[in-house]
């Protein structure tokens, strides 16, 4: 089994006007253009009035050797999403208000197709690898994952804050 080691966790609130699948758009396109594989674990919407109530789960990851890969978990929370009419740029705009809550984990997973985990002594062996022979590898790699969480979850508030200002 797949050893992964939690590196990070980063929280975002926002409440305001915004475009909710357009957010949802860029969200998408920026782990796709970072090369990440997203799998949408959970979606979850409830609808009373005009108001919804969303949860939205993924997981990304992003394969950077046999031995390691990079896994992003993403929970976003979206409450009292409404309709709104705003004016930006002089023209009339649907958008959405809402609070929106979200949770980044970031972590390092270590042979993630479990190759070393066959027999015990391959177990050991890995563990001696790990401690030994590749330790400053994984510490770069653990700062790797940190700043790709921390650079999501920036580009993810510049985009929300935008919004809040035009």
């Amino acid at each position: 089994m797949a050893e992964k080691d939690f590196v990070v966790k980063e929280k975002l609130d926002h409440s305001g006007v915004f475009d909710f699948p357009a957010f949802y758009a860029f969200a998408h396109g920026w782990l796709k253009y970072e090369e990440y594989i997203i799998v949408e674990d959970e979606y979850t919407e409830k609808v009373s009035g005009n108001s919804r109530e969303m949860m939205i789960k993924w997981t990304a990851s992003k394969t950077l050797t046999d031995y390691f890969k990079i896994e992003i978990k993403m929970k976003l929370e979206v409450y009292g999403l409404t309709d709104v009419e705003v004016e930006v740029d002089g023209k009339k705009k649907k958008m959405n208000k809402a609070l929106i809550k979200i949770e980044l984990r970031g972590g390092l997973v270590k042979d993630p197709s479990s190759s070393w985990e066959g027999k015990p002594w391959y177990k050991f062996l890995r563990e001696s690898y790990d401690k030994f022979i590749i330790p400053k590898r994984i510490e770069d790699l653990t700062e790797k994952v940190a700043l790709d969480v921390r650079a999501f979850k920036e580009e993810l508030k510049s985009y929300l804050e935008l919004y809040g200002r035009r």
